[in-house]
C-alpha cells in the first residue's frame, strides 16, 4: 500500500514539473518572439523614417524643379506676350499710316475726277463744236459738189467695194497660182500616168442583135402558123423580132442586152435544132436562162480574178456578173467598173492607200445599175442598200454613195474611185451620147456664162470640154476677169451634170483699128 501511494505522490509530483516546465518554456519562447518582435518593428520603423526622408528630399527637389520650370516658362510667356504687342502696337501705326495714305488717295482721286470731269466737259464742247463744224462744212462740199450726204455715201461704198473686189479677186489669183504651182503639177501627172498604165476598149452603142439564117424558108418556120411562134418567142424572152426584106437575116431589138442575148442564143438553138413550136420555144428558154446564170457567175468570178478581190458573197457575185450585160451610154457596166477598179488600185499604190480596197470600191461602185431595172430608186441607192446588205467596208459604202457627190466623202479612196469614174467616163470612146445631148450641154454652157455681167459673147469648144468667154473690156479690168472666171466655175458645178473637168477660160482684150485712105 505505500509503494502504491508512493508511486501516486511521485507521478503527481510529476505532473507538476512537467506542467513547470512546460510554462518556463513557454514563457522563454514567448520573451524570445517579443523580442524578435520588437528587433524587427525597431527596424522597420527606421527603413520607414528612411523612406520617408527620401521621399521628402525627392518631393522638394520636384517641387523645386516644377518651380524653376514654371518660372521660366512664365518668362517665355511674358516675353511672346510683350513681343505680340509691340507687332500690334506697330501694326495699328501701320494702318494708321495707311489710312492716312488711303485718305490722300481718295482725295487725288476726287481731285483728278474733277479735272477729269472737266476735261470731259470740253471734250463734248468740243465735239458738239467739231459736229457743227462738220455738219457746215457737209453743207458747203454739197454745194460745191452738187452731191448731197446719200449719195456722197453711196459714192464712197461704192468705191469701197470696187476696191475689195479688187484685192479679193487678187487674193484669190495670188492663192490659184500658189496651190496651181504645188498641186496641179503633180495631180496631173499622177492622172497621165494612171491613165498611160490602164487602156480599155472603145464603146460601141448597141441595142440590136442579128441572126443570121441559113436560108429565107427559116423564117417561116420562125413566125410560124398565123405568127403562134414569133409571139410566143416575144412573150417569152420579152424582146421585138424584126423581119424585114433583108434576105436571111432577122433582127432582135431591145435595150435590155440580157433579154437581147437570151433571146439570140433561145433563136439559134431552135434553129440548129430544126423544131420549131411554142412548147419547144419555152423549153429551149428555160434552159438558156439556166446556162445565162451559170454564165453571168463565170463573168463575176473572172472580174474577181482579175482585179484579186476574195471573200465576195455568192449572191453579190451573180449581181456583178449581171454587169456585163447593163450599159451606159453605150458603155459596158461591168468592163467599167473594172476599169474603175485598176484605175483607183493604181492611183492608191501611188498614194499609198490600201490598193485591194480601192479596187473593191471601184469595181462596186456601180453595182446598183445591175438591179436598177429591177429595183426602184436610183442605182446609187441601190448599190448602198447592196453593200450594206452583204456587209462590205463602210469606206467601200461611202465611195459608192459619193462618186456622184451625192454624199460627203469620208476618206481618200472614195475621193479616188469618183475620180477614177471621171477618167473612165470621160475618156475619148468610152461612151457614145446622143447629139441632142450634146446640143443641149453645149446651149446650157454658154447660157450660163452668157448671163453674168460683163460677159460679151462665150463658145463652148472641145466637145464641151472648154469654155471661150470673151468680156467686155471697157466694162471688165484684168482682175475682174478673175472674179468672172470663178463665178462660171462655180455656176457649172452647181447647175450641171457632166463627166470629167471643163475648162473656163476668159479673154479680155483691147481692139484699136484704123483706116489709111
Amino acid at each position: 500500500m505505500n509503494s502504491e501511494m508512493f508511486s501516486i505522490l511521485l507521478v503527481i509530483i510529476g505532473l507538476f514539473l512537467g506542467i513547470g516546465l512546460t510554462f518556463l518554456i513557454n514563457h522563454f519562447r514567448v520573451n524570445n518572439a517579443e523580442s524578435k518582435i520588437k528587433s524587427y518593428l525597431e527596424k522597420a520603423q527606421k527603413e520607414a523614417e528612411k523612406v520617408k526622408r527620401d521621399m521628402l528630399f525627392s518631393a522638394k527637389e520636384e517641387s523645386h524643379k516644377l518651380k524653376m520650370d514654371l518660372d521660366k516658362e512664365i518668362k517665355e510667356k511674358k516675353a511672346e506676350i510683350k513681343e505680340s504687342e509691340e507687332r500690334l502696337i506697330q501694326r495699328e501705326k501701320n494702318m494708321d499710316k495707311r489710312d492716312e495714305n488711303y485718305q490722300k488717295r481718295e482725295q487725288l482721286l476726287d481731285d483728278r475726277e474733277e479735272r477729269l470731269q472737266d476735261r470731259l466737259k470740253k471734250i463734248q464742247d468740243d465735239q458738239a463744236e467739231m459736229e457743227k463744224l462738220k455738219e457746215e462744212q457737209i453743207e458747203l462740199l454739197s454745194k460745191i459738189s452738187g452731191l448731197d450726204k446719200n449719195k456722197a455715201h453711196d459714192l464712197i461704198m461704192k468705191k469701197i467695194e470696187e476696191d475689195m473686189n479688187v484685192e479679193i479677186a487678187n487674193y484669190i489669183k495670188e492663192r490659184e497660182d500658189e496651190a496651181k504651182l504645188t498641186i496641179d503639177k503633180s495631180a496631173k501627172e499622177m492622172l497621165v500616168s494612171t491613165m498611160q498604165r490602164y487602156s480599155s476598149d472603145v464603146s460601141n452603142e448597141q441595142t440590136v442583135s442579128t441572126i443570121e439564117l441559113p436560108n429565107n424558108e427559116m423564117k417561116g418556120r420562125i413566125i410560124g402558123r398565123e405568127g403562134r411562134n414569133i409571139r410566143t418567142i416575144e412573150a417569152v424572152t420579152g424582146v421585138d423580132l424584126i423581119i424585114d426584106d433583108t434576105p436571111e437575116v432577122i433582127v432582135i431589138s431591145s435595150f435590155d442586152p440580157l433579154r437581147r442575148e437570151i433571146a439570140k442564143i433561145t433563136i439559134e438553138t431552135l434553129i440548129k435544132d430544126g423544131r420549131i413550136n411554142p412548147t419547144r420555144i419555152e423549153e429551149v428558154y428555160d434552159r438558156t436562162v439556166r446556162e445565162m446564170k451559170e454564165k453571168i457567175i463565170e463573168f463575176g468570178n473572172n472580174a474577181l480574178f482579175e482585179l484579186g478581190i476574195t471573200k465576195v458573197d455568192n449572191d453579190l457575185i451573180e449581181i456583178i456578173g449581171k454587169l456585163y450585160f447593163r450599159t451606159s451610154y453605150g458603155q459596158n457596166a461591168l468592163h467599167h467598173s473594172m476599169e474603175v477598179a485598176h484605175l483607183a488600185g493604181i492611183m492608191a499604190a501611188e498614194l499609198g492607200e490600201n490598193v485591194t480596197l480601192a479596187k473593191r470600191a471601184g469595181l462596186l461602185h456601180d453595182i446598183g445599175k445591175a438591179i436598177d431595172h429591177e429595183i426602184e430608186g436610183s442605182h446609187v441607192d441601190i448599190g448602198v442598200d447592196l453593200a450594206k446588205k452583204y456587209k462590205e467596208n463602210e469606206i467601200v459604202i461611202n465611195a459608192i454613195a459619193s462618186h456622184h457627190g451625192d454624199a460627203p466623202q469620208t476618206n481618200i479612196i472614195s475621193n479616188l474611185v469618183q475620180i477614177a469614174d471621171s477618167l473612165s467616163a470621160s475618156r475619148p470612146g468610152a461612151r457614145n451620147d446622143s447629139l441632142e445631148n450634146y446640143i443641149k450641154r453645149l446651149e446650157q454652157l454658154e447660157s450660163i456664162s452668157n448671163g453674168i455681167s460683163g460677159v460679151d459673147k462665150s463658145y463652148a469648144l472641145q466637145a464641151g470640154r472648154e469654155l471661150r468667154v470673151l468680156v467686155k473690156p471697157e466694162e471688165v479690168d484684168d482682175v475682174k476677169s478673175y472674179k468672172i472666171a470663178r463665178e462660171i466655175k462655180e455656176k457649172i458645178e452647181n447647175e450641171m451634170q457632166y463627166p470629167g473637168t471643163i475648162k473656163v477660160t476668159v479673154v479680155r482684150e483691147t481692139r484699136v483699128v484704123e483706116e489709111a485712105k
